[in-house]
């Protein structure tokens, strides 16, 4: 009985796991691609060069955006980081 416990424990601990490699990251006010891509093209940058923003949201919390260069040129975001102002 304590092993068909613990099984359907673990089982459930699992099923709330997700990896967040598979959600999309949207922009946020400050990213360089919240109102679409940018005007420029990065033309001089390989394909796959990675490219960092840092900024401060509403809140005045710090915001470390990273993107990759697409092969058409365009951005997209990867990964961002929030920093709180007081970290605990």
């Amino acid at each position: 009985m304590k092993t068909l416990l613990s099984i359907l424990m673990a089982v459930a601990v699992l099923a709330g796991c997700t990896t967040g490699e598979t959600e999309e990251v949207k922009p946020i006010p400050g990213s360089i691609t919240y109102n679409g891509q940018p005007r420029t093209k990065l033309t001089k940058s390989p394909p796959g060069s990675v490219l960092h923003n840092s900024f401060y949201d509403q809140t005045g919390s710090k915001v470390l955006e990273t993107y990759i260069l697409q092969p058409d040129r365009t951005l997209k975001l990867t990964r961002r980081e929030i920093i709180p102002d007081f970290p605990m």
